[in-house]
């Protein structure tokens, strides 16, 4: 199955920088043939470059929804949050107003399915300071989660919401 991971963050600024993190360990795994990789420092716009017509797209960003700091969240592309909950940081636009730009405008371009693996943060306002503790301990928990849909495929939602 062709699959996109796309890992968001900046490793400059606390917590953001989980999306490095786990790019980084999923750089080391070998991953099934027509599994990608990549790694986005500013997400939002910019991961249409990336986009091939997958049939699943997983993309890993630190989050901001109200759950205490380390917890690790799978959200299916309808339960990707709008742009006033999006994952955070100078991304420019939100994930999933990105991903509508792309449906409508290079249709052939689109995931097929979507889903968010979310850490939740703290610390987003400290340049240099690296992940939280309580982050960094929930990276593996985040790498098996997207090992797991990898391994797993997507369950059947509709792409085109």
């Amino acid at each position: 199955m062709r699959t996109l991971v796309v890992c968001i963050g900046n490793d400059l600024v606390g917590d953001d920088g989980v999306g490095h993190e786990i790019f980084r360990q999923l750089s080391k795994r070998a991953l099934p043939s027509g599994v990608r990789v990549c790694l986005l420092g500013l997400g939002g716009i910019d991961i249409i470059d990336h986009l091939d017509g997958e049939e699943l797209l997983i993309v890993v960003d630190a989050v901001q929804l109200g759950q205490p700091a380390g917890t690790v969240r799978v959200l299916p592309w309808e339960d990707i949050p709008a742009s006033d909950l999006r994952p955070v940081s100078g991304h420019g636009i939100g994930i999933r107003e990105a991903l509508q730009v792309c449906r409508r405008l290079y249709p052939d371009k689109a995931a097929q399915n979507v889903y968010l693996v979310g850490v939740e943060g703290s610390c987003f306002n400290e340049l240099g300071t690296g992940l939280t503790d309580i982050v960094r301990r929930a990276v593996p928990e985040a790498v098996g989660r997207v090992v797991e849909l990898i391994d797993s495929g997507p369950v059947d939602q509709p792409a085109d919401r």
